[in-house]
C-alpha cells in the first residue's frame, strides 16, 4: 500500500486490484488525524496488503479511537479485526444493518459498536463527522461522511472508476486522468456497482445529489478513485447521466473459456500431464 498526504490531517491508504476486462480499480482507506483519530474503512482482505503497517506509518494504532466502516463489503473490512486488536480503545462506527451483515461471517464485538445512521453526527474532539447516504452504492448499509471542519467528503464507493493503468490507480490526484477517460470510467463503475440506477425515477435520482451540491466539498475521497480535488460539480454531472447509460453485462462462459485458453502452454505438440515424467 502507498500513503498519500492530501491534507495536513488526512492520509489516503492507497491500494488497487486489477480486474480483467475492467481495469485497475483503486481500493482506498483513509486516516483522519482528528483529536480522536479516525480510520475510515480497512482495505482489502488479502494477506499481503499489510494494512496495519500502513496505518502505523500515519498514526500509532493504539491511538485510534474510531473506525468508520462505510459498509461491510470485503474490500472495506480486510483489516478491521487486526485494527480492533491493535486499537483497544477504538469503536466501530457503523449501522445496525452493517453489523448484522458482518455477523454472518465474523461478528463485530457489540460492546465496541457505535451505531450511526445517515443524517446523524459524531463528535471526534476537534470536528464533527456527519453521515449521509451517497447517491450511488452497492450495499444498502452504506454511509459516507462529511468532515465538517475540513469540508472533505468521504463518499465510499460513489464516484469510483477503474483506471486504465496501475500507475493511475495509485495517483494522488484524479486530474492526472484525462477528462473523457474519467467520465467513461465513472459511468462504467456506476453501471457495475449500482446496476439499479437504470430503474430509477431520474428526477428523484438527481435530487439525491442535492446535499452534495449544497455542501460543495472541495475534495471528494472515494474508495475506488484517486483523490478528487476541485472537480465535484463535474463529477456530479457525470453521475447524473448514469441512468441513461447501457447496462453492464459481464463476460459469459464462452468468454471465460476463451480467456482460460489464453493461459494454456503454447509451442505445439502434446504437453505432459502435471507430475508425469518428461
Amino acid at each position: 500500500m502507498s500513503v498519500h498526504k492530501v491534507r495536513p490531517d488526512i492520509r489516503v491508504l492507497n491500494d488497487s486490484l486489477e480486474v480483467p476486462g475492467i481495469g485497475h480499480l483503486p481500493v482506498n482507506a483513509f486516516v483522519l488525524l482528528a483529536a480522536q483519530p479516525v480510520v475510515i474503512d480497512t482495505g482489502l482482505g488479502l494477506p499481503d496488503r499489510n494494512f496495519l503497517e500502513a496505518v502505523g506509518s500515519v498514526v500509532d494504532p493504539a491511538d485510534v479511537r474510531w473506525i468508520w466502516l462505510t459498509h461491510p463489503d470485503r474490500d472495506h473490512t480486510g483489516g478491521i479485526f487486526d485494527l480492533l486488536a491493535a486499537a483497544p480503545e477504538a469503536r466501530v462506527v457503523t449501522t445496525f444493518l452493517s453489523a448484522g451483515i458482518m455477523s454472518c461471517e465474523r461478528p463485530l464485538p457489540l460492546d465496541r459498536l457505535y451505531l450511526l445512521n445517515p443524517g446523524q453526527s459524531l463528535d471526534v474532539g476537534d470536528r464533527t463527522l456527519t453521515g449521509f447516504r451517497p447517491p450511488l452504492f452497492d450495499n444498502p448499509a452504506t454511509v459516507g461522511l462529511f468532515d465538517d471542519r475540513s469540508g472533505v467528503c468521504f463518499s465510499s464507493d460513489c464516484f469510483g472508476g477503474p483506471m486504465s493503468s496501475a500507475e493511475l490507480a495509485h495517483a494522488d490526484d484524479v486530474r492526472a486522468v484525462a477528462v473523457d477517460d474519467l467520465r467513461a470510467a465513472q459511468l462504467l463503475w456506476a453501471t457495475i456497482d449500482s446496476p439499479w440506477v437504470h430503474t430509477v425515477d431520474v428526477q428523484k435520482f438527481l435530487g439525491t445529489f442535492r446535499l452534495l451540491r449544497d455542501r460543495d466539498p472541495e475534495l471528494i475521497l472515494s474508495t475506488h478513485l484517486p483523490p478528487a480535488p476541485g472537480v465535484t460539480g463535474v463529477m456530479i454531472d457525470t453521475l447524473g447521466s448514469a441512468p441513461g447509460e447501457s447496462a453492464f453485462m459481464g463476460p459469459d462462459q464462452a468468454a471465460l473459456e476463451q480467456m482460460l485458453a489464453g493461459f494454456e502452454p503454447t509451442g505445439g505438440g502434446n504437453q505432459p500431464a502435471p507430475g508425469s515424467p518428461v
